[in-house]
């Protein structure tokens, strides 16, 4: 049986019997895949700024779960080239919950990276 994500961003939970390191009452939880963390990453984003978001662009698979960053629009400005923009990296666990996030950058669209 498949582990689904559930329309709230959720992930539905199920017994897994086979397992004897676990009791018959105790929920075993899949670890999400590299998209689903992408996903998740971007609608904890989303959930807890308020702001649009532009997309996940990176994702990094760390020991205890993963770390995803996620650019949004902090600021709309005319023309949209010199919109502010944030980028957030958010830690989520094995399973999809939120660890912590924090801003790490913050800078105009139009303006390229340097180096």
């Amino acid at each position: 049986m498949a582990d689904r994500i559930r329309g709230d961003g959720g992930r539905a939970r199920r017994n897994e019997p086979d397992d004897d390191r676990y009791d018959d009452e105790e929920e075993y939880l899949e670890p999400i895949s590299a998209a689903e963390a992408a996903r998740e990453g971007m609608r904890q984003i989303v959930e807890l700024t308020g702001r649009d978001p532009v997309g996940a662009t990176s994702l990094e698979s760390v020991r205890d779960g993963w770390l995803v960053g996620v650019e949004v629009i902090e600021d709309r400005r005319i023309p949209a080239s010199t919109d502010l923009l944030g980028l957030y990296e958010v830690e989520l666990d094995l399973e999809g919950g939120l660890l912590g996030y924090r801003r790490v950058r913050r800078y105009q669209r139009g303006k390229g990276e340097v180096g």
